[in-house]
C-alpha cells in the first residue's frame, strides 16, 4: 500500500532570489500545475517548471516543496519524478557546459520554514539522468524512482539543482510502503510502515493468533523496505477441537475430533467409539469397548477376546508323568494383537478338587503365554486332572465384572504312566554358597550340555531310574570349570562337554586373533594453503599499487594515456557512477581510429582527494592488457573535467544482458562467456591481484558477446604474506558474492575470488536471476554458514553446476584455481557432448516459491498472484483472453497451450511450464506432507 502527500513548489533563481509561487499539486493524479507557461502535449496543456540556460556558465538554479509532513513510522519515502531534458548537441554552437542531468537534494526538519532556504542544509539524494533525451522534433517524457531513507524528523523538504541542462519537470509524487494488514500461520499482523527505523531495512512487527489459536512464543514477522512480510516467527497453532481451515480456526465437525495443538485437521473418531458433537477433542470408548492403559487415547477401542478354540492334550513317548496342552486362538480378538493365555489346574479326588499348586510344574509358565501350548509334568497317579485355558488382551483389566466364562476353555484328564529313562543332576557352583540345579530325563546314555556360563565349576552326577520311576544308584560327582574371556575381543574360549555314564569328555577350543593396523602416514597439517607449490606461494608480482605512490599524479601519468578533451565528444548519459555522469561517446585522436568510447565524468565541486580517488581507478585499469579486461583508453587530467575513457561495451552490464535475453541463449554459448570471465580473473590473479567484487553486474559485454571484468572499485592487490590476504578496516561487503571467510574476517584472497566466480556462474545459467533470491543478507549468511547451496538452475548442465559446487566449498585451500577452471572450461567447450547431461532441477526451490502457495503458503488466490510470483506478469493478459482465469485451469494447460497464448520466448515458455509442473507435483502431494 502507498500513501502519498500534496506539496507546492518554491522557485528559487540562481540560488540568490526567492520568489514563491501560487500552484496545486494533485500527487495521486501524477500531474503538477502552477503558474509557469504550458505546452502542447498531445492536445493537451502541460503545465511545468522549466529551465534552459545551457548558454551561461556555472548555473546553479533550485527548486525547492514546501513543508513535507512525514508518518512518523514512515522512515523511507519514494520519490517519482516525470522530466523531460532536451539534448545537448540539438543546440546550434551551444558551450560545452550544457549537461543533461540535474540533481535530487533532500532536507529535514521539525518545523516549517517557510521560504528560508540555504543550500548547505540540504544533502544530495541523486543524480538523476534521462533514459531517453527530448532532441528537436520529438518529446520525450521520463520517469523515475529515488529513494529518501533514514528520515527521522517530523518532516522533510525536496530540492532540484539544475548546473546547466535544458529540461523541464512535469510531476513529482512522494509516498511511502505499507505492508498490508494479513494473516500469516493463523497470526493477524496490522499494516504496518515499510521498514525499519534509521538505517534498518526490516520492522519488527508483533501480531496475535487468530480466536481459537495459540503459540508457544509471541507470533511475530518483519515488514521489508519494499513492503513485503517475511520470516514470520511464532507460528500460531488452532487449539484442541478446532481445525485450520483458511486463516481461522474452526471447530471439529460432529464425528470428528482433534486432541492436540496443532495445524492437522481434524479426524474421523475411530471404530468402537461414541460420535460426539461438533468441538470433540477426544471420542469415548462404545458400550463393552475399553482402551488398554498403554493405547493411545486418539486410537480405536477394543473388544474382549472370545473363548481359545480346540483345546487338546497329548501324552508324549518319551517319558511318563507329562503331558502337552495344545489349544488354537481364539476366532474373535476383539480388534487387538496382544492376546495372552493363562492355564489354571485344578487336581480332583472323588467329587472334591483343589488348586494343583506347585506340585504339578507348567512349562514355560502358567500365565502370560504367548504360545498356544504348555507342557505339564510331575502329574501324580490315579488322579483326575482340570484344566481351564483362558484368553486375556491389553483391555482385560477393564472388564467391570471379570473375564467372563466365554474366555475360557476347561478339559480333564486321568493320570499317565511314565517311562523310566535315566535323568541327569547338574549343580552350579557360583562361589556364593548358592547352589541351583537342574534335571535332565534322558533317553540315550549321553547329552550335550551348552550355553554353559564362563568361569563357572559345574558339578556332575549321573542318575538311573527303575522301571517303576524311582531313582537308583548314581555315579560320583565330577566337576568342571569353564574358561573366562579373555581380553574381551582379542580370545574366546568355549568348553563343549558330553557328558555319559563314564565322563567322557570333549574340549574344543576356538580362538580370535584382533590385528590392528596402524597408518604411519602423516597427514597434512591444518595450515591453509591455498596454492599448490612453492613456486605459487610466492607469486610474480607485476601489479603496482598507485597508493603506494607518495604522488598519486605519477601513477596516473606511469600507466595512463593523457588525452586533449578536444579528441572526445560526448553523446548521451548512460548512468551516473559515484563520482558523476558517464556518457557514450567518440574518441578521435591523431593516430587512432575513431571508435566508440565510455567516458567517466567527474561531477563538480570536487575535492582534491575526490580527484585522486577518481583517478587511481585508471592508475589500476592501465596496468591490465588482457582481452576478458575493460581497457583503458586514456584519462583527460591537465583540464578542468577529469576524465577516464574506455572501450565502450555496446551490450552493457551482464546481469541486465541476460535478463533480457532469458532462455534465449543455449548452453554452450553460456559456458563460452563463463570462459571469458575465467580467463580475465586468471590473468589478474597470476598479477597477484584481488577483485572483491566479481559479480555479473561488473562483466561487460560487447557486440561479440565477450565478457571483460570490470569496475576496479573494490579491488586491492595481495600482499606478500604466504596467504596473500588483504585485510579490509571497514567497508561494504556484496554479500550474495562474498565468500564466507572474506564476509567473516574481511579477508580477501584468490581463493575468495573464486567463490565470487561460482555465483556468477550460477547468475549466468540462471539468466541474471538475483543470487538467493528475496533472501535479506543476514539469511543469506545463515544458509550458507549451514551448508546451503545454491540450487541448479533450469537447463544448467551437470559438469557446470559441480564446478559450481567445487568454487563454494568451505574450505578455501579446497577450492580449484583460476588456471583449474580455464582449463575444465575449455574441455567442456571442447566437448559439447558433455554438456547434454543436465543437473537435477527443483522449480520450487528454484523460482522460490512454494509452487502452489503464495509467499504466505496459502494457495494462490489468482492467476495474476501466480504469474507475479514467477516474474511473468507480463502476460496476465495472455491468459485473461485465452480465458484461463482459474488455478484449476492453469492446471490443465501443456505446453502447446501456453505457446497457443502468445508465450513464444523459450525461457518465458520454460519458466511457466516448469512452474506449472511443481504446481502440479504439489497438488498430489498436499494432503501428504505441507511443504
Amino acid at each position: 500500500m502507498r500513501a502519498w502527500v500534496q506539496f507546492c513548489l518554491i522557485y528559487i533563481f540562481s540560488g540568490h532570489s526567492h520568489l514563491t509561487l501560487p500552484c496545486s499539486v494533485v500527487l495521486w493524479r501524477c500531474s503538477l500545475s502552477c503558474c509557469m507557461p504550458p505546452f502542447i502535449l498531445n492536445g493537451s496543456q502541460l503545465y511545468t517548471y522549466s529551465v534552459c540556460n545551457v548558454g551561461e556558465h556555472e548555473q546553479d538554479n533550485w527548486l525547492r516543496t514546501t513543508f513535507i509532513q512525514r508518518r512518523p513510522s514512515a522512515s523511507r519515502v519514494f520519490v517519482e519524478l516525470q522530466f523531460i531534458v532536451r539534448d545537448c548537441n540539438s543546440f546550434d554552437g551551444s558551450s560545452l557546459t550544457c549537461k543533461e542531468t540535474f540533481n535530487l537534494f533532500s532536507s529535514e526538519s521539525d518545523a516549517d520554514i517557510g521560504t528560508s532556504f540555504r543550500k548547505g542544509q540540504f544533502k544530495k539524494v541523486a543524480t538523476i539522468a534521462p533514459d531517453e533525451i527530448t532532441s528537436r522534433n520529438e518529446l520525450r517524457i521520463n520517469t523515475e524512482t529515488r529513494v529518501v531513507e533514514s528520515l527521522s524528523r517530523k518532516g522533510f523538504y525536496l530540492a532540484f539543482q539544475d548546473i546547466g541542462a535544458c529540461m523541464a519537470l512535469l510531476s513529482v509524487r512522494v509516498y511511502y510502503k505499507t505492508c498490508p494488514a494479513t494473516v500469516k500461520s493463523l497470526a493477524a499482523f496490522p499494516e504496518t510502515v515499510a521498514g525499519g527505523g534509521v538505517n534498518q531495512a526490516l520492522r519488527e512487527v508483533a501480531g496475535a493468533c487468530v480466536e481459537n489459536a495459540v503459540s508457544e512464543e509471541p507470533p511475530r514477522i518483519y515488514c521489508t523496505v519494499d513492503g513485503e512480510w517475511v520470516v514470520p516467527v511464532g507460528q500460531c497453532q488452532c487449539m484442541p477441537g478446532y481445525e485450520a481451515v483458511n486463516d481461522t480456526c474452526r471447530d471439529c465437525q460432529p464425528g470428528f475430533f482433534k486432541a492436540f495443538v496443532s495445524n492437522d485437521a481434524c479426524e474421523l473418531c475411530p471404530v468402537n467409539t461414541k460420535l460426539l458433537s461438533s468441538g470433540a477433542l477426544l471420542c469415548p470408548c462404545a458400550e463393552d469397548f475399553y482402551r488398554a492403559p498403554d493405547d493411545p487415547t486418539t486410537g480405536p477401542c477394543s473388544g474382549l477376546p472370545s473363548a481359545p478354540r480346540e483345546l487338546v492334550a497329548t501324552t508324549t513317548q518319551l517319558a511318563a508323568g507329562k503331558l502337552q496342552l495344545s489349544w488354537s486362538p481364539p476366532e474373535d480378538t476383539g480388534g487387538r494383537s496382544d492376546i495372552s493365555y493363562s492355564v489354571e489346574c485344578r487336581r480332583c479326588e472323588g467329587t472334591a478338587c483343589q488348586p494343583c499348586g506347585e506340585k504339578v510344574r507348567l512349562e514355560p509358565a502358567s500365565t502370560g503365554l504367548m504360545d498356544t501350548r504348555v507342557a505339564v509334568s510331575e502329574l501324580e497317579p490315579h488322579l483326575n486332572y482340570t484344566f481351564t485355558v483362558e484368553a486375556h488382551s491389553g483391555v482385560s483389566l477393564f472388564a467391570s465384572q471379570g473375564l467372563p466364562r466365554s474366555n475360557r476353555h476347561v478339559g480333564s484328564m486321568c493320570y499317565l504312566i511314565f517311562q523310566s529313562p535315566p535323568f541327569l543332576q547338574l549343580y552350579q557352583d557360583d562361589n556364593l554358597d548358592v547352589t541351583t540345579y537342574t534335571v535332565l530325563i534322558l533317553e540315550k546314555s549321553s547329552v550335550q550340555i551348552s550355553d554353559l556360563s564362563p568361569g563357572t565349576a559345574y558339578l556332575f552326577r549321573v542318575q538311573a531310574l527303575s522301571p517303576e520311576g524311582s531313582p537308583g544308584g548314581s555315579s560320583i560327582e565330577d566337576e568342571f570349570e569353564t574358561l573366562t574371556e579373555v581380553d574381551g575381543n582379542e580370545r574366546i574360549k568355549e568348553k563343549r562337554t558330553i557328558l555319559g555314564f563314564w565322563s567322557e569328555i570333549i574340549i574344543t577350543d576356538v580362538s580370535f586373533l584382533l590385528f590392528r593396523r596402524r597408518n604411519s602416514h602423516s597427514r597434512q597439517g591444518p595450515e591453509d594453503t591455498y596454492f599448490s607449490s612453492s613456486e605459487q606461494l610466492k607469486p610474480l608480482k607485476t601489479y603496482v599499487d598507485p597508493h603506494t605512490y607518495e604522488d598519486p599524479n605519477m601513477a596516473i601519468l606511469k600507466f595512463a594515456s593523457e588525452i586533449h578533451p578536444s579528441h572526445v565528444t560526448k553523446q548521451k548519459v548512460i548512468g551516473a557512477g559515484e563520482f558523476g555522469e558517464v556518457y557514450r561517446g567518440i574518441l578521435k585522436a591523431p593516430g587512432r581510429k575513431e571508435g566508440a568510447v565510455a567516458i567517466k565524468t567527474l561531477k563538480p565541486g570536487y575535492s582534491e582527494k575526490q580527484r585522486q580517488d577518481f583517478l587511481s581507478e585508471a592508475s589500476i585499469m592501465g596496468q591490465f592488457s588482457h582481452q576478458n579486461i575493460i581497457r583503458l583508453e586514456g584519462v583527460v587530467t591537465k583540464f578542468k573535467h577529469a576524465m577516464i575513457v574506455t572501450e565502450y561495451m555496446e551490450n552493457g552490464a551482464l546481469d541486465k544482458y541476460l535478463k533480457d535475453r532469458d532462455g534465449e541463449m543455449p548452453s554452450f554459448q553460456l559456458v563460452g562467456m563463463m570462459y571469458g570471465i575465467a580467463a580475465g580473473m586468471k590473468y589478474l590473479s597470476d598479477m597477484s591481484y584481488v577483485h572483491r567484487d566479481l559479480a555479473a553486474r561488473n562483466i561487460l559485454v560487447n557486440n561479440n558477446l565477450e565478457c571483460k571484468v570490470s569496475d576496479f572499485g573494490l579491488s586491492r592487490v595481495l600482499e606478500d604474506d604466504p596467504e596473500g590476504t588483504y585485510t579490509t578496516s571497514g567497508g561494504k561487503i556484496p554479500i550474495r558474492w562474498t565468500a564466507p571467510e572474506a564476509i567473516a574476517y574481511r579477508k580477501f584472497t584468490s581463493a575468495s575470488d573464486v567463490w565470487s566466480f561460482g555465483i556468477v556462474m550460477w547468475e549466468v545459467m540462471a539468466f541474471g536471476e538475483r543470487p538467493y533470491w528475496d533472501m535479506s543478507n543476514c539469511e543469506v549468511m545463515k544458509a550458507i554458514n549451514e551448508a546451503f547451496r545454491l540450487p541448479a538452475p533450469m537447463d544448467c548442465p551437470s559438469a557446470v553446476y559441480q564446478l559450481m559446487l567445487q568454487c563454494w566449498l568451505q574450505d578455501r585451500s579446497k577450492r580449484p584455481r583460476f588456471p583449474d577452471i580455464v582449463s575444465l572450461l575449455d574441455k567442456l567447450l571442447r566437448s559439447p557432448e558433455s554438456l547434454k547431461a543436465i543437473a537435477d532441477f527443483d522449480p520450487r526451490v528454484s523460482i522460490r516459491l512454494p509452487s502452489t502457495s503464495g509467499s504466505d503458503g496459502s494457495p494462490f488466490r489468482s492467476v495474476a498472484e501466480w504469474l507475479e510470483s514467477i516474474k511473468m506478469s507480463q502476460y496476465s493478459e495472455n491468459f485473461t483472453c485465452a480465458g484461463v482465469v482459474t488455478m484449476d485451469q492453469v492446471l490443465q494447460m501443456k505446453n502447446v497451450d501456453i505457446k497457443n497464448i502468445g508465450v513464444r520466448l523459450p525461457g518465458h515458455l520454460k519458466r511457466i511450464a516448469y512452474s506449472i509442473l511443481g504446481l502440479k507435483d504439489q497438488t498430489s502431494t498436499l494432503s501428504v506432507f505441507a511443504v
